[in-house]
């Protein structure tokens, strides 16, 4: 810290009264009066309120790098012209903020709930269409990041979740119980591989997904081959062999923002029994050598989930948006 500069001589020059006023073109004093401070004791027989101290608007003086006095108040060009675009993009923020609100109609909190309640009355005001397409283009969600392209062969009745499940699943789900499962197979252009799609619409409120949500991530049940999801298999198309030996690579997501649990299931078309089935997340990693893996069906099983999961999401914030 720099030294403070020296006092000026506390008595008044010899050629002025002490008790004149200075002229108006000499600057005023910068040391404070100790005896001026709002903490300082009375004078001896002083009563409160007897004086008060002389406060000073002037500008304060702060020290350059050269010690020298300078006004903390005379800023450079640069540092003012800082100081107000910061300034300008500070109530910008905060304006937008509140612009966003008044758009939402409701606070974050209360949004968040609107949008989990919306979530979850999808599966009756959504048509099928909308949540599982007839066709879903995945760009780039193939192997190496080739394109691919799923066409829909079957859709299941909505239902209830009985027999929809393994016994494993069906007691790691039931927590959040089930109001609406809806199903979809889709296959490949080729026709080479099958794929299910599930969106469990639960009964949980947040909190309960949440906590599903984290048990599935601590205990990484979405990665146990025996919670595997079952397919939907389809008489009279290419998914009609496909059951529950058939099963080679599957993913499991919980959402938190929506009563839903998402998944999907893919295998082979021809029907093909596989004794290793493997998580889409590791079957996708670099280096795999999974039958599932070289086959390409984690990505058919994360592609075609992912792109569900987004048709949800977008449903959501059409059944949240505000009417202009």
């Amino acid at each position: 810290m720099p030294a403070a500069p020296a006092q000026r001589p506390a008595t008044a020059p010899p050629d002025r009264h002490p008790h004149a006023a200075p002229p108006a073109t000499e600057p005023t004093a910068v040391s404070p009066d100790p005896a001026l401070s709002w903490s300082a004791p009375l004078s001896p027989g002083g009563t409160p309120g007897a004086t008060r101290p002389v406060v000073s608007f002037g500008e304060p003086e702060g020290y350059d790098a050269d010690a020298r006095p300078r006004p903390l108040g005379r800023r450079g060009a640069s540092q003012a012209a800082a100081a107000a675009v910061c300034l300008v993009l500070g109530l910008g923020l905060i304006s937008g903020a509140v612009t966003g609100s008044w758009l939402a109609g409701d606070s974050g909190e209360e949004g968040s709930r609107n949008t989990f309640t919306a979530a979850g009355s999808l599966w009756h005001s959504v048509p099928v269409d909308e949540l599982f397409p007839p066709t879903v283009q995945g760009q780039g969600a193939g192997p190496g990041g080739a394109d691919r392209t799923w066409t829909r062969i079957a859709v299941a009745p909505d239902s209830g979740c009985k027999d929809a499940f393994d016994p494993l699943l069906r007691r790691a789900l039931a927590p959040a119980g089930c109001e609406r499962l809806l199903r979809a197979t889709y296959t490949d252009a080729t026709e080479s591989y099958v794929t299910t799609v599930g969106l469990l619409f639960t009964k949980a409120d947040a909190a309960g997904m949440t906590s599903l949500a984290n048990r599935f991530r601590k205990e990484r049940l979405d990665r146990r081959s025996d919670l595997m999801p079952l397919p939907y298999a389809a008489k009279d198309t290419p998914a009609a062999e496909f059951g529950a030996r058939q099963r080679a690579a599957w993913t499991v997501s919980v959402l938190t923002e929506a009563p839903v649990v998402v998944y999907a299931v893919s295998g082979w078309a021809d029907g093909r029994t596989v004794d290793d089935p493997q998580p889409a997340g590791d079957a996708l990693q670099s280096g795999a050598t999974t039958a599932p893996a070289q086959a390409g069906l984690g990505n058919e099983a994360q592609g075609l989930a992912d792109r569900v999961e987004r048709g949800l999401r977008k449903n959501v914030r059409s059944a949240t948006e505000q009417p202009s």
